[in-house]
């Protein structure tokens, strides 16, 4: 995504452009409402921005606003929070059109019984369980504002907000919760896991199709409200 709108925005700057996001989304992984910044001398309408950088860009990627912003901003550093949502379809028959847009999981899960588990995710913690082997974060604490699981006939809806998050740790907490929900282990291993601060602890990572950055969220100060 980066380096198409890279090239996109240079079409319409006329000028080289290096674009910083709020998030980086691994492959596989979508961007429901990335947040992202660029300096130009190039002095644009904001509809050039948009449009006109549309017009550049593949079907995969859209821009859907844009507009002049204090030079003290930064998209990855000013964010307060971020929200990403899993998708997972929960059926025995695998998806066809929506497996690039969701995960799958064949067996039933309780969800009553994933609820209970992500209880003990939520507040400041240590996830160096839930972080990627290169995760290169200078330290794995996170504060995890709320999770909810939704569900939607056979659909399963993971929603986690959190200050930050480190690489793959979404995925890596819906595969722990699958494991609870699958019957593989109770609600209380999640804390266990947590608490043991070992990535080999934990369930392997979670497919990337289901997994959106759904919001991110910035001081009043900066006009950004989504």
């Amino acid at each position: 995504m980066q380096d198409a709108l890279e090239r996109a925005l240079a079409a319409i700057a006329g000028e080289s452009v290096s674009v910083t996001a709020a998030g980086r989304t691994d492959r596989g992984v979508h961007a429901r409402a990335q947040v992202a910044h660029f300096d130009t001398q190039a002095a644009r309408p904001d509809t050039a921005w948009v449009r006109g950088v549309n017009a550049f860009l593949p079907d995969s990627v859209a821009v859907l606003w844009a507009r002049p912003i204090d030079a003290q901003f930064h998209a990855r550093y000013s964010a307060i929070a971020r929200t990403y949502r899993y998708r997972l379809i929960n059926r025995p028959v695998r998806p066809a059109l929506a497996a690039r847009h969701a995960g799958w999981y064949h067996a039933t899960l309780d969800v009553a019984a994933m609820r209970d588990a992500a209880r003990a995710l939520v507040g400041e913690h240590d996830f160096s369980a839930f972080r990627a082997a290169e995760c290169q974060a200078k330290t794995p604490v996170r504060t995890v504002h709320a999770i909810a699981i939704e569900q939607h006939a056979d659909e399963i809806d993971f929603v986690i907000r959190a200050n930050a998050f480190l690489q793959h740790m979404v995925r890596n907490i819906v595969g722990c919760l699958v494991y609870v929900g699958g019957g593989k282990q109770p609600p209380r291993w999640i804390a266990e896991v947590l608490a043991a601060r070992d990535r080999n602890k934990a369930a392997p990572t979670f497919a990337p199709q289901g997994l959106y950055l759904d919001r991110v969220e910035y001081e009043a100060k900066w006009g950004l409200a989504q």
